[in-house]
């Protein structure tokens, strides 16, 4: 059984859930080769042939390639499959774009987000916004396979496979690249962050959003997340939404302000090594799946905060 990887990347690193999906990809096969698909990323590529464990690493180059679109993806992918039982990709919003397409090409089921690899055709995957989990088995000869990054470790470096240039396809002539718009940000990338300092719409507007959350996320070096409500009622940007219509995210440590904690929100981070909430409903339903708990006005505790990390010398 041989595994292809869809690398996730933005040109010129590879992210940390390329790494952790090749952990997934590894517990189907020993044969797992990495596909890099984009634009002048010959350094992604070599990054990849590093991971312990790949075979091989493929370089796929075009314009479309670079600018991610779906379908020029799909047009490398689909004729590379005759060598493949599996294609498995990250999660990510690029993932999630990218699969759909090539399942319907293959035409077979694609199996969403799956935590956990019991066989080459078994597998466990969050239902119910991860409020249970179900096992699935799919006896299509083609696997289609989203991984949730988060629920596996990343594979280890001291890999040496090497880089071989293949044909990027016939592109996308139905698909025009029009233009994009990044939020740009000195702090970690949401997704992988270490450390996430969420809020929540108890903040009330997004200038106090800002005023308590941007220098305590300062202070840990964290990204910023928030609940979909806080998104909603305009405090934050789409891309710091955290739970299940937002980013899935298992930083070392989760710090929850003014969030109640709704099954959406927890779908996307309750797997976080360390959950610290601050909210002053003591029943609010965070405090479930926090480490510790604070019941407090946040308009006290992150002030009191802020001042024994200045004392601790953070």
């Amino acid at each position: 059984m041989a595994v292809l990887v869809i690398a996730d990347h933005d040109n010129a690193s590879l992210k940390d859930s390329t790494h952790k999906t090749v952990t997934a990809a590894l517990a189907l096969s020993s044969d797992v080769d990495i596909l890099v698909a984009g634009s002048g990323a010959k350094a992604v590529a070599e990054a990849a042939g590093k991971i312990a464990g790949v075979r091989k690493v493929l370089l796929a180059e075009s314009d479309s390639l670079g600018q991610g679109l779906a379908e020029a993806v799909t047009a490398v992918v689909v004729p590379l499959m005759s060598g493949y039982d599996a294609v498995l990709t990250p999660a990510t919003s690029q993932g999630k774009n990218i699969s759909p397409r090539i399942a319907a090409k293959l035409d077979v089921a694609q199996i969403s987000e799956i935590v956990e690899v019991v066989d080459g055709s078994t597998f466990v995957r969050p239902i119910y916004a991860g409020n249970a989990l179900e096992t699935v088995q799919s006896s299509d000869a083609k696997k289609v396979i989203t991984v949730r990054a988060t629920a596996f470790t990343a594979a280890g470096e001291g890999g040496s496979a090497s880089v071989e240039s293949i044909g990027a396809g016939d592109g996308a002539p139905k698909t025009k690249f029009i233009d994009q718009q990044l939020v740009k940000s000195a702090r970690p990338e949401l997704a992988g962050a270490k450390i996430v300092v969420s809020g929540g719409r108890a903040m009330g507007s997004a200038e106090e959003f800002q005023r308590v959350i941007d220098p305590l996320a300062d202070k840990l070096g964290a990204a910023i997340g928030a609940s979909r409500a806080a998104v909603d009622a305009g405090y934050a940007p789409n891309d710091y939404q955290v739970g299940q219509t937002g980013k899935v995210v298992a930083p070392e440590l989760y710090v929850a302000i003014g969030i109640s904690g709704a099954i959406q929100h927890l779908a996307g981070m309750k797997d976080s090594k360390i959950i610290v909430a601050i909210n002053k409903d003591a029943d609010a339903p965070i405090f479930q799946v926090a480490d510790f708990g604070l019941v407090a006005d946040y308009k006290t505790a992150v002030p009191e905060l802020m001042d024994a990390l200045t004392a601790a010398g953070k």
